[in-house]
C-alpha cells in the first residue's frame, strides 16, 4: 500500500500514535530504530532525522558518525499490540550527509543489486520467504530456557501442538499489519514452526522478515515464551531455515517459465540457477553467518548441505517447486533465520545474474537422496559440499570477486572484521562438550 506524507499525518492523529520508531538494520542483520515523539514526525517526513552511525554494529568511525534516516513511506504501521499512546513504525534508508546512500546499509545494498538486474532488463525479483523458529519455555525470572512447551512434530495439532495459540495470535497480529498469511503449521522438530506469508519483491520481502521476526518475539513473550531464530538450537533436532522462494520477473512475465521445456524452465532460470550454485561456497558466509549455523549444515536432518538441484527432492540445496506459468521459481534451502535478509537477497540475485550474464550451465538435477550418496558417488555427478564452518566460509567469501562485490568494500571489510572475531571467541573457549569429554578422562 503507498503512503502520503498526508496520509502519515492524517493515520498519526486518529490512532492516537505518540512515538514513532525509525527503523532500519545493521550489518548482522539485528534491527535496530531511533524513536522519536510524534512532535518530530514532521522532521523525520522530511528526512532531516539523523544518528550517531558510529555506535551501530559495522557502520561508521566515530569521525565520520553524522547520518541521516531517510524513511520509506510504504513501510509506515502503527503497532497492534500498543493500545494506548500508540506506536507507529517506519523502515529507513541510511544517507550520508552529503545526500548520498551510505555504502554500508543493508537495505541499500539490496536496492544496488536490484539496479543491477534492472539495467539487465528484469523489472523485479520476487520473493517468498520461510522464516522457521522455536517457542521455548522462560524462567520464573522471564530468561529464555531451551526447555519445549511441545512435543509436536510435522503438521501436529493441539493437544501435542501447544504452540498453538500462540502461532494463531502471531497470524492474526501479522495480519492486522498488513501481512497476507499463505499457511501457518508445526515443523518437524518439537516445538518449531513455520508461518509462510505472501511472495513481495524483494524489498518489500526482506522489509517483511524483519517484521515478522519482531512480531514472533513480541506475542511470544506475551504467552510467556521465547521465540528464536538460532540456526540450531538443539543437539539431535532438525535446525530452522529461511528457505527462499525467488523467481525474476521481466514487466509482467515470469522470466523463469518457459512452456516448451520439459520442466517449465527458461533458459534464464537455468542460468541462475547455475550461477547461484556455482557462487554457494562464497555466498554461505552472508546465508549461513554464525558459528552455530554450521551445526544446522548436517546430513540426516533435511538441512541442505549439498550444492544441487532438483524438482523432485528436498535433499539437494535447490529445489524447483510443482507450481508453474506466473507461479514457476526456484526455492533456495540452504539460508538460515539468523542472516541478515537484506544481505541474503543481494548475493542470492548478485550469483544469479551473473549466472545470467555469462551463460552458465546448469548441472543436471539430483534426483536420488544425497544424504545416502557415498562421497565417491557424490564426486562423480560433481556434487560439492557446503563449508563446514564458518571459518572455511568466510575464506571462500574472499575468494569471490562477484561476491565481495555485492556487498562492497565498507560492508565486505566491516562483516569479515566482525566474523573474525566471532569465530576466533568460538575456536579458543573451551566449551562443555570438551570438559565432559576430557577433564575427568586425562
Amino acid at each position: 500500500m503507498g503512503y502520503t506524507k498526508e496520509d502519515i499525518r492524517r493515520i498519526a492523529a486518529e490512532e492516537n500514535v505518540r512515538f514513532i520508531r525509525l527503523q532500519f538494520t545493521d550489518l548482522l542483520g539485528s534491527v535496530k530504530n531511533v524513536e522519536i515523539p510524534v512532535s518530530q514526525l514532521e522532521k523525520a517526513l522530511d528526512n532531516k532525522m539523523m544518528f550517531d552511525g558510529s555506535s551501530i554494529e559495522g557502520y561508521v568511525r566515530i569521525e565520520e558518525s553524522d547520518m541521516y534516516l531517510v524513511p520509506d513511506l510504504d513501510t509506515w504501521v502503527v503497532f497492534p499490540w500498543v493500545t494506548e499512546d500508540r506506536i507507529a513504525r517506519l523502515i529507513c534508508d541510511i544517507y550520508m550527509p552529503d545526500g548520498t546512500p551510505f555504502a554500508g546499509d543493508p537495505r541499500g545494498i539490496l536496492k544496488r543489486v536490484l539496479k543491477e538486474a534492472e539495467e539487465m532488463g528484469f523489472s523485479s525479483m520476487n520473493v517468498g520467504p520461510e522464516p522457521e523458529f522455536f517457542l521455548f519455555k522462560t524462567d520464573e525470572k522471564g530468561n529464555p530456557t531451551t526447555e519445549l512447551n511441545d512435543h509436536g512434530g510435522y503438521f501436529d495439532l493441539a493437544p501435542m501442538d501447544l504452540g498453538e495459540n500462540c502461532r494463531r495470535d502471531i497470524v492474526l497480529t501479522l495480519e492486522e499489519m498488513g501481512f497476507e498469511i499463505e499457511a501457518s503449521h508445526h515443523e518437524v522438530a518439537p516445538g518449531q514452526h513455520e508461518i509462510d506469508f505472501k511472495y513481495a519483491d524483494a524489498i518489500r520481502a526482506a522489509d517483511q522478515i524483519q517484521t515478522f521476526k519482531l512480531v514472533v518475539k513480541t506475542v511470544a513473550r506475551v504467552h510467556g515464551l521465547h521465540a528464536s531464530f538460532m540456526p540450531k538450537p538443539l543437539y539431535g533436532s532438525n535446525g530452522s531455515g529461511m528457505h527462499c522462494h525467488v523467481s525474476l520477473f521481466k514487466d509482467n512475465e515470469n522470466a523463469f517459465y518457459d512452456e516448451s521445456d520439459p520442466l517449465g524452465l527458461s533458459d534464464t532460470a537455468r542460468h541462475f540457477m547455475a550461477g547461484v550454485m556455482y557462487h554457494a561456497r562464497a555466498m554461505a558466509a552472508i546465508t549461513n553467518p554464525t558459528v552455530n549455523s554450521y551445526k544446522r549444515l548436517v546430513p540426516g536432518y533435511e538441512a541442505p548441505c549439498y550444492v544441487a538441484w532438483s524438482a523432485s527432492n528436498r535433499s539437494p540445496m535447490i529445489r524447483i517447486p510443482a507450481s508453474r506459468g506466473i507461479s514457476t521459481r526456484v526455492e533456495i534451502r540452504n539460508p538460515d533465520p539468523a542472516a541478515n535478509p537484506y544481505l541474503t537477497l543481494a548475493v542470492i540475485l548478485k550469483a544469479g545474474l551473473d549466472g545470467i550474464r555469462n551463460k552458465m550451465s546448469l548441472v543436471a538435477p539430483t534426483d536420488r537422496n544425497i544424504y545416502i550418496m557415498t562421497e565417491e558417488e557424490r564426486l562423480d555427478e560433481n556434487i560439492r559440499s557446503l563449508p563446514n564452518d564458518l571459518r572455511e566460509a568466510l575464506n571462500e567469501l574472499l575468494r569471490s570477486d562477484v561476491i565481495c562485490d555485492a556487498l562492497g568494500d565498507h560492508a565486505l571489510a566491516h562483516f569479515y572484521e566482525l566474523k573474525e572475531i566471532e569465530w576466533d571467541m568460538y575456536r579458543t573457549q573451551v566449551h562443555q562438550w570438551e570438559l565432559d569429554q576430557y577433564l575427568t578422562h586425562y
